[in-house]
């Protein structure tokens, strides 16, 4: 690591109001790089505000730039929560803010021991990163900083060798690099020490752009196995508010949907929501999808509720075969907090607007591999898919093409629904797998394995989309090797911190000598 310069610590000054002000429009800025704005390429040069108002601040400071940043950037990526309420928004965009936070103070604290580079940096921010992502109550890795350049190719290639962590460590990388060469250029006096931080900014930035260029050229190409017809039905047409969506009847919609195929299909996909009943149940549905599954020659895949253990309800994909029988479940392991359960339900009971959850589903335990037309086709359902271990689990396990069953009619036209697809485009671009975005409202769509997206569609809107997807099997860097680029960012993090501990000894030691009566 190649410690930069720091600007000198005001001991008595309290938080700099040039400085909050900073963080908090880079922030919005750097919201805006994610859908539905999605300026993208915008975020190789977002943070420089942020992390001009760590440079230099006392540890507690930059935890309260960073939880500023937070607020900016959550408060425009997650805006779709607003559809639940005050009580739902204030507390998830505080606690992810709290997480930039917790970055802002780790990075703050080594400087001020003597220990910094725009790699530490970067490597703070993917170890807190990936944190988020895992902890607490299964995490909330939704707007991971790498998934802003979804629609990069290059930025999909590096996805496939160290995942969106990789991606998400050369962005912060670069800004910072950026406000190296900025501040050193912006100096009064021409010195060496200047045109060194030049230098070292400027082979910086060239070292990541070489690396992300090499890492596009040599991208992992999957082996071809095959071939799927596919259709994914999207019959929700009406935007209804929560409450109304709860006497939505969507069954009728998207068996009408149905009955429009002609030909042979590999595969039909009734998303999440799409029926209102379960068809191990109703046994009207049932035969109703094995009239289907014969007249096409297809595989039929729906989401239903499903009887769990000891009377609850699990979120579950169903999967029945050509000749219309049940062939394997898989039910959802990851629901989603106050979503689909609510943690201290009783104590927090008195909180009305979580009636909107009135019961809790079970999650399930293991994942579960579908055999459509020969192939392996693993599922996810919705929150699922912000979760790059699972898909790459299912990938390891052989999967050929990764299906998606969502539903996010409760965010009406918000960026939730084109956020939800980016990430579809990054979990495909790690594993070089295709994956099939199936939305009860929408946005379907087909992602090929290198994550480019066609065939989406618009909200609301009654439609089909009909495709052929390249099955593909072989395991990217990332799928081999997992998350690596995250191991190697905290064994920077933890090297670091040994060396600031042992800088802080020795001053301390050094002045104990120096000082008068020692």
């Amino acid at each position: 690591m190649t410690p930069t310069e720091s600007a000198p610590i005001a001991i008595g000054a309290g938080p700099s109001w040039s400085r909050l002000g900073a963080a908090l429009g880079s922030g919005v800025l750097t919201g805006l790089c994610f859908p539905p704005a999605d300026l993208g390429l915008v975020a190789l040069f977002a943070l420089v505000p942020l992390l001009w108002s760590w440079r230099g601040a006392r540890p507690g400071h930059a935890a309260l730039y960073g939880f500023a940043f937070g607020i900016g950037c959550y408060g425009v990526t997650l805006a779709w929560i607003r559809y639940f309420g005050v009580v739902a928004i204030v507390p998830l965009v505080a606690a992810m803010a709290a997480t930039v936070a917790l970055a802002g103070f780790l990075v703050g604290l080594l400087a001020r021991r003597g220990v910094s580079s725009p790699f530490l940096t970067a490597a703070v921010w993917v170890v807190i990163e990936s944190l988020r992502g895992r902890w607490p109550l299964g995490g909330f890795p939704w707007s991971d900083l790498g998934v802003a350049l979804h629609g990069v190719p290059t930025a999909r290639a590096l996805a496939s060798l160290g995942g969106t962590a990789l991606v998400s460590f050369v962005v912060v990388a670069v800004n910072a690099f950026v406000l190296d060469g900025a501040r050193a250029v912006g100096a009064r006096a021409v010195r060496a020490r200047e045109v060194r931080a030049v230098a070292f900014a400027a082979g910086g930035l060239v070292a990541l752009l070489g690396f992300s260029v090499v890492a596009d050229l040599a991208r992992f190409e999957p082996r071809v196995t095959g071939h799927l017809r596919v259709a994914l039905l999207q019959g929700d047409d009406e935007e209804l508010p929560l409450a109304e969506q709860t006497t939505q009847s969507l069954t009728a919609k998207h068996l009408a949907l149905a009955d429009r195929l002609r030909g042979h299909y590999d595969l039909v996909v009734f998303p999440e929501s799409a029926l209102d009943t379960d068809p191990q149940t109703d046994v009207t549905v049932r035969r109703r999808l094995a009239e289907i599954a014969s007249a096409h020659g297809t595989s039929v895949l729906v989401n239903a509720r499903t009887p769990g253990t000891d009377g609850q309800v699990r979120n579950s994909n169903l999967l029945y075969g050509p000749d219309g029988r049940l062939q394997s479940v898989y039910s959802k392991q990851h629901l989603v907090p106050f979503g689909e359960y609510v943690p201290w339900r009783d104590q927090l009971s008195f909180l009305n607007e979580l009636r909107q959850v009135p019961y809790d589903f079970q999650a399930g335990h293991r994942r579960q591999m579908f055999r459509v037309a020969g192939h392996r086709v693993g599922s996810v359902i919705c929150f699922e898919s912000a979760f790059a271990p699972l898909v790459r689990d299912y990938v390891r396990d052989g999967a050929e093409a990764i299906v998606v069953s969502t539903s996010n009619r409760s965010y009406r036209r918000s960026g939730n629904s084109e956020q939800h697809l980016a990430l579809s485009q990054m979990r495909a671009a790690e594993t070089a797998r295709p994956v099939l975005q199936a939305s009860v409202s929408g946005i379907s769509g087909v992602v090929d394995p290198d994550g480019s997206v066609h065939d989406t569609t618009g909200l609301f809107e009654s439609t089909i989309v009909r495709d052929t997807i390249t099955t593909t099997t072989g395991e990217t860097p990332y799928v081999r090797f997992g998350d690596w680029v995250v191991l190697l960012s905290a064994g920077a993090l933890l090297g670091a911190t040994i060396v600031a501990v042992v800088r802080t000894r020795r001053d301390s030691r050094d002045r104990s000598i120096t000082s008068p009566g020692a």
